[in-house]
C-alpha cells in the first residue's frame, strides 16, 4: 500500500499529516504557554517529511493559523495547509456552530490573512450547522472555489448522506470525521470515501480506549513490534485504506517524533484482523 495520497487529483502528500488544534492553550484556547516550542513542533514535522497540516480557524481562536504561519512562512514546495471554517469561539471548550454562507466567506478571507496564503488548497467545512441548510454551506465553498480563494473542497463531521448530497455541488476533496481503532462508527462514510476516491482524514485517531490495557490486544501486538499503543494504532489506520491520512497532533516534538515512526510499523494480516475485531464490538456499542 503505497505511503502516498493524491488529493483532489493533484495535491500528493505523505498518508501522515500533523493536526495543529493542539499547538494552542488548554482548551483549545488562547496561546500556548511556549510559543515558541509550538513553532519548533511545526518546523520540525516539515523536516520529518509531513506534507499535510490541518488547522482552523477556530483553535485558538486564530492561534494556531497564526503559528503555522509564523513558523513555517514562506511554505516549501510541497506542503499543504489545510484549514476550516464554520465553528465560532467563546470560550475555552465551546464550539457553536456558524456555517452561514456569508461567515464562511468572511473566515475563508481571514485565513487567507492570517496565514499568508493567496489560495487555500484545502478548505473544510467544519461541521454542518443545523440552522442552515447544509447544500447552502457547500454553496458557499464551491462559490469560494470558483472565484479562486480555495483549491480544493473538504467537509468534516458528515454522515454519508451529506457526503452524497456534498458531491452533487462540488467535488469533494477529503471527509475529517472521528475515527479511531476505539470509534469507528463512520466506517460507512469512510468506505464510500474509499471507492470515490476521496481521502479521508480520521481525527482523534490516537484513542483507543481500553485496547491498549496491560494484556490487552493491543498492547499485545505493539509489544510484538517494540513499538508504542499510539504507534500501532496508527499504523492501523494507515492499513486500514489507502485514502487514510491520520493527522496526529502534538504539543511536543518528542511525541510528534514517536508518531511519524508509526509509518515504519507494518502490521500482518493477522494483526490488522486481531485489532479489528477486538475493537468491533466497542464501536458498535
Amino acid at each position: 500500500m503505497s505511503d502516498i495520497l493524491t488529493i483532489g487529483g493533484d495535491l500528493e502528500v505523505r498518508r501522515l499529516g500533523f493536526g495543529a488544534m493542539r499547538l494552542t492553550g488548554d482548551g483549545i484556547w488562547g496561546p500556548p504557554d511556549d510559543p515558541d516550542r509550538a513553532r519548533a513542533v511545526l518546523r520540525r514535522a516539515v523536516e520529518l517529511g509531513v506534507g499535510l497540516i490541518d488547522t482552523a480557524d477556530s483553535y485558538g481562536p486564530e492561534v494556531s493559523e497564526n503559528l503555522i504561519a509564523e513558523a513555517l512562512h514562506p511554505y516549501p514546495d510541497g506542503l499543504v495547509i489545510a484549514t476550516k471554517g464554520g465553528m465560532r469561539r467563546t470560550g475555552p471548550g465551546r464550539w457553536p456552530r456558524d456555517a452561514r454562507p456569508e461567515r464562511l466567506k468572511e473566515a475563508c478571507e481571514a485565513s487567507l490573512r492570517r496565514l499568508r496564503l493567496e489560495r487555500i488548497d484545502l478548505y473544510q467545512l467544519h461541521s454542518p450547522d443545523p440552522a442552515v441548510p447544509f447544500e447552502d454551506s457547500v454553496g458557499a465553498l464551491k462559490e469560494l472555489q470558483d472565484e479562486g480563494k480555495i483549491r480544493h473542497v473538504g467537509i468534516s463531521n458528515v454522515s454519508l448522506d451529506q457526503v452524497e448530497r456534498a458531491r452533487e455541488l462540488v467535488d469533494v476533496a477529503t471527509v475529517q470525521n472521528r475515527y479511531n481503532l476505539a470509534d469507528r462508527h463512520s466506517e460507512d462514510v469512510l468506505d464510500a470515501c474509499e471507492r470515490a476516491g476521496i481521502g479521508f482524514i480520521p481525527w482523534f485517531p490516537l484513542a483507543t480506549g481500553d485496547l491498549a490495557r496491560p494484556g490487552g490486544p493491543l498492547d499485545d501486538v505493539a509489544r510484538d513490534h517494540d513499538a508504542t499503543p499510539g504507534q500501532v494504532a496508527l499504523a492501523w489506520l494507515l492499513g486500514r485504506s489507502p485514502v487514510m491520512l491520520p493527522i496526529p497532533g502534538t504539543s511536543t516534538v518528542e511525541h510528534l517524533e514517536e508518531n511519524i515512526a508509526a509509518a515504519e510499523v507494518a502490521l500482518s494480516v493477522a494483526e490488522m484482523d486481531r485489532l479489528a475485531a477486538a475493537s468491533r464490538g466497542r464501536s458498535a456499542a
